[in-house]
This record gives structure tokens, sequence and C-alpha cells, in this order.
């Protein structure tokens, strides 16, 4: 028995994933943290900082830049300056503070679409005006980036900026380093300055790993990467991020705008949790990754064998299942209310750009993801077809 087979009660803990909707029994796949604890390492120290009793202002010292320099040299080939991170509370509003910081109101933002919901939230807050470089969907219903469209809209003088998701959310797609240098030649020729979130860069499956943007996309070209330990390490509610920015300029303006956003502390915990996971965390990821890759595994069987009408994207990266539902013609927010009525909480495409397509978090116990696909069984079914 896996020790991520432990099935851990979350309900009425303040959870926004289980204690959002009231429904009695309803299993929560939708927003992404996972059920399960998190590694040890980490538990301890945090239970070692709460010893201490005082919760103060935070100080972030040279342990935690030296932990997390060493494990992206280590775990991914990138060798990161110390002195060019800047930490902050989260991915999210890294990237809103880098839109902010180059960008003014009424400027272009690219974003490969379907895309995480927060980055057009980010880019209407800042007063920018969405560009969508659409994705392909391939014979496969894997996806690809369509070059000619981002040419154009890169080419657009009022386009300031592209967000990249590497590894690419909702669709679980890890960008190749080939595809990541026609990303970074295209947006160096135009000027177009790349914002890199790589939250899910640790969770990568069966032999397709993650490449570092920094580590391809050369000189010449303005970027920020942003990076956490919070989806490997189930530590998203600990609040805490960083920013790597080569151009010295450009990190100025960066702590300016995360200044103005008064997102600069972060909390003792955060720190020590970072430190922890980078620095004895690495067999516990190991193994998540191969209990995740078994259930994505166990999800593909189920929907071939039961609902094989619903193609589903295939998974290289994160914890997150896109399902292709455009043959039953009905809106993805009908079939999570559908879904919700049966007991089961998934998240609806239209909030990612695609209101046909349904996203799965399968980052549960087994026993619990069989539930949950057995309800989603129940309401898909109704929906059936031979052929797609």
């Amino acid at each position: 028995m896996s020790i991520f087979d432990e099935e851990t009660e979350r309900r009425g803990t303040g959870s926004y994933k289980w204690d959002t909707y009231e429904r009695p029994g309803l299993i929560p796949m939708w927003v992404a943290d996972m059920d399960f604890r998190t590694a040890p390492a980490v538990t301890e120290a945090i239970m070692k900082r709460v010893e201490q009793g005082i919760f103060g202002y935070t100080l972030v010292g040279r342990e935690y830049y030296d932990a997390v320099r060493d494990w992206f040299a280590e775990r991914h080939g990138w060798s990161i300056d110390t002195g060019m991170l800047i930490y902050t509370s989260g991915v999210v509003p890294a990237v809103s503070a880098v839109i902010k910081a180059i960008t003014r109101p009424g400027d272009k933002v690219i974003v490969q679409t379907p895309a995480y919901n927060c980055f057009f939230s980010s880019i209407r807050n800042n007063g920018c005006e969405l560009s969508a470089n659409a994705l392909t969907m391939n014979a496969d219903h894997s996806y690809s980036l369509d070059f000619d469209d981002l040419e154009a809209r890169a080419a657009d003088p009022s386009a300031k900026v592209l967000v990249l998701c590497n590894p690419h959310n909702p669709t679980g797609h890890i960008w190749s380093a080939a595809e990541l240098l026609r990303i970074a030649d295209i947006c160096r020729r135009h000027d177009v300055f790349v914002i890199a979130d790589e939250i899910h860069c640790e969770l990568t499956y069966n032999g397709v790993e993650y490449t570092p943007f920094a580590t391809v996309c050369g000189k010449g070209l303005r970027h920020a990467v942003c990076v956490s330990p919070s989806k490997a390490f189930n530590i998203a509610g600990l609040q805490i991020a960083n920013i790597i920015a080569s151009d010295a300029d450009i990190r100025a303006r960066i702590d300016r705008a995360i200044n103005d956003n008064e997102v600069c502390d972060v909390n003792p915990f955060g720190v020590a949790a970072t430190i922890a996971a980078y620095r004895h965390g690495a067999d516990w990821l190991d193994e998540l990754r191969a209990y995740l890759w078994d259930s994505w595994l166990t999800v593909r069987d189920f929907f071939a064998e039961h609902l094989p009408s619903y193609a589903l994207t295939p998974l290289e990266a994160t914890y997150l299942v896109w399902i292709d539902c455009r043959h039953t013609g009905i809106s993805s927010d009908r079939l999570c209310a559908e879904l919700i009525e049966a007991g089961v909480a998934l998240s609806s495409g239209s909030i990612y750009g695609d209101d046909s397509f349904l996203r799965l978090n399968i980052a549960c116990p087994r026993s619990r993801l069989s539930q949950g696909l057995e309800r989603i069984r129940t309401v898909l079914s109704k929906y059936f077809q031979t052929t797609i």
C-alpha cells in the first residue's frame, strides 16, 4: 500500500477545495491541490518552526536562496544566480506583478489558449488586452503551438508580453526544447517579453522531462521565470514563490510592482517548507510522480472502457486531465452542474477559454479516484456516442 493511498479527511478544515461546496458526500476533483499529505521533511520543518512560538516578520536568508539554486541545478540543470531571484507570495501574484512592471494599460498580452484562468484576470486587472494564440489539437488529442499565428500576434506593435505556461495548464503538455527555442526566437525578433509560469515543472511523467525556459532562450530575450514548490509538494496555502529575472533593470521594475501590489512579504512557514522540500523532498516527490502516473493510466483505461466517446488529452505533466466533451453539444458549465448533482465536482472548461471541455484533478487516493470516476460515468454516459 502506498503512502498516497491514505484517505485524509479534509472536509470541515477550511479547505477551499473541500468546503466550497456544501453538498454532503461530494468528491471535489476541481481546484488544483492534492489530497495527499506533504513530504514528511516539510511537515517536520514546519513543526520545528512552530515550536519557537513567535511568528513575526520574516527575513529570507541565505539558506533559502541556496536551496532554490541547488534544487534547480541538480534536478533540472538550470544554474540560477541567486542575485536574480525575487520571492513573493505566489505564482499568480508574481505573474501579475511582472505584467504590471512591463506593460502599460492598453497593451496586449499573448496567451496560449485554453489557458489557466488566472492569466485572464491578471491581464484584465492590469488594464491590458488578451491576445489569444489558440493551440491546435492534433489527431491524438494532444496540442501543438500555432507558430504562424504566434508570429503574427508578436508582430503587433501593441503586443508587449507573452505569458508562457511551461508545462501547460490545463492541457498537461510539456513544451519541448525545440518548441521553446522557436517561441524565444519569435519573441526576441519582435521584442516581446516572456513570462514563463513553471509552477508545474516537477510533475512530469513517463520520461518526458521539463526544460526550463531560461536554459534555452539565449541572450537578448527579455524574460522572467516564475516557480514555486507549491504544486509539487502540496503547500499552496503557505504562499511562497520565486521570480528569476536576469536583467537588473527589469528586476528593479518587478520589485517595484511587487511592492505596489503589496505582495512583498512571505510567511515563515513558506520559507521553512521550501528549504525542506528542496533539500530533503526528492525521494518523496519521485514516489508521488509514480503514483500519479498510475492514476492517469487508471483514468485513461476507465474512459477507454466506459466512456470512449470522451477523448482525453495525453498527460505529460500536472495532475489535471483535459476531457473533450464536444460531441455532447452541451456546455461544460451545464455538465459541471449535472456532475455536482451526482456528487462530484470538476472544473468547467469555460474558465480556461474552451466551453467544450472539463478539467479533472486526479491527485487523490486511488479509492477516492475510483469513486469519483463512477460518479462521472453516471452523468457522461447519458451523452454516449460510439464514435468521436
